[in-house]
C-alpha cells in the first residue's frame, strides 16, 4: 500500500531506525499515517523521506511535533540521551517505547516521564523488523490502559496483534524478556548443533530437518512441565535427573571428541550435577527449577516451605 494513496489517520513521530525502527515508520506511512523520524544518523532516513516522512532537525523537534512517540532505541540509557534535550517539550506526550529494556529500566523510565508531564506505554515487540505492519506479529503493553486504548490504531498499524498486561509498566518488559531467554538459548542451542555438525561434515541444512523436529516438540514438554513445576511435582516417574545429567555428559563429550567449543554443553552439564549434589539423583529433571529460583523467594507448593541454598529444595 502507498501511502500517496491512502487517507492520513494521524501523525506519529518515530526516534530511532535502525532495522525495527525504519520498519515501523514504513508501517506507518503505508497505513496511511504522516511520520515525523530523527536519528543520529540523518541518512538513514532518506528512503523514509522519499515515501513523504517528514526529517526532524533535532530529538526535540521530532517529540514536538506530534502527541505520539515511537522509541526504538538500543536501550534505556540511549532514550534518556535522546529525550534530555526534549524534556521541556514532554509534557502531554505518549512515548510508546519499544526500546528493550529491563523491568526495573521501563519503570524509571515512566516515572521520569511521567515527572515532566508524558505518559510512557512500555512495548515488547514479538517480532523481527520483517514482521512489521503484519496482521499476525504482536506486542505486548504494559502502563496506562486509558493510553493503550486511545492509541490503539497506532500499535495495530505496527503489529497486527497487541495485548494490554497491565498497569505496570515493567510487565511488557519482563514478558518481553521471558521470551528472549527462550529464544537466544534456543538460537544458540542450534548454532551449537551445527558447529558439531560441522565438525562431523554436515552442513547445517542437514541438521534443519531434525532441528525443526526437536523444536517443535517442545511445546508439549513446556506444557507437561508447566503444570508439574506449579504444583511442585517433580517425582523421577517420567524421567530422572540422574538419566538426564548422563545424557548431558555424552553430549559434552562428543564435543570434546570433535573439538568443538563446549562452553554451552559444559554449563549444562554443570547445572545437572549441582542438581544431583543436592540429592535430586531420583527427582525429575525439571527439580532443576530450584537451582535456578531467588534465594529465600518463594518457596515450590511441593517442598512445605523449605529452602536449599539457590532457591527452593524440591522433593
Amino acid at each position: 500500500m502507498n501511502s500517496t494513496a491512502t487517507k492520513h489517520l494521524g501523525s506519529v513521530t518515530v526516534i530511532g531506525l535502525g532495522p525495527m525502527g525504519r520498519a515501523m515508520a514504513g508501517a506507518l506511512l503505508d497505513r496511511g499515517y504522516e511520520v515525523t523520524v530523527w536519528n543520529r544518523t540523518a541518512s538513514r532516513a532518506d528512503d523514509l523521506v522519499a515515501r513523504g516522512a517528514v526529517l526532524a532537525p533535532g530529538p526535540a523537534d521530532a517529540v514536538a511535533a506530534n502527541e505520539v512517540v515511537i522509541l526504538s532505541l538500543t536501550d534505556s540509557a540511549a532514550v534518556r540521551a535522546v529525550l534530555e534535550p526534549a524534556a521541556q517539550v514532554l509534557h502531554g506526550k505518549v512515548l510508546l517505547n519499544l526500546t528493550s529494556a529491563t523491568p526495573e529500566e521501563a519503570r524509571a523510565g515512566a516515572r521520569w516521564a511521567a515527572e515532566r508531564g508524558a505518559v510512557q506505554l512500555t512495548g515488547g515487540v514479538n517480532s523481527p523488523p520483517s514482521g512489521i505492519g503484519q496482521p499476525d506479529s504482536a506486542t505486548l503493553y504494559s502502563g496506562p490502559r486509558e493510553a493503550f486504548d486511545r492509541h490503539r490504531p497506532v500499535l495495530e498499524a505496527l503489529t497486527g496483534r497487541v495485548e494490554h498486561q497491565g498497569e505496570d509498566p515493567g510487565l511488557a518488559a519482563l514478558s518481553y524478556q521471558l521470551g528472549m531467554v527462550i529464544f537466544w538459548t534456543s538460537m544458540l542451542s542450534f548454532w551449537q548443533a551445527v558447529a558439531l555438525a560441522r565438525a562431523n561434515g554436515l552442513k547445517a541444512a542437514d541438521v534443519l530437518p531434525h532441528a525443526v523436529d526437536t523444536a517443535d516438540s517442545l511445546a508439549q514438554f513446556f506444557a507437561f512441565y508447566a503444570e508439574r513445576i506449579d504444583t511442585g511435582v517433580h517425582d523421577g516417574d517420567v524421567d530422572r535427573l540422574a538419566m538426564g545429567v548422563a545424557s548431558a555428559e555424552h553430549v559434552l563429550h562428543t564435543h570434546a571428541e570433535a573439538g568443538v567449543d563446549s562452553t554451552l554443553p559444559a554449563a549444562i552439564v554443570d547445572l545437572f550435577r549441582r542438581g544431583m549434589e543436592a540429592g535430586h539423583a531420583g527427582d525429575s529433571f525439571s527439580s532443576l527449577v530450584g537451582l535456578l529460583a531467588k534465594p529465600g523467594g518463594p518457596t515450590d507448593p511441593g517442598t512445605d516451605g523449605r529452602v536449599w541454598e539457590g532457591g527452593p529444595t524440591l522433593r
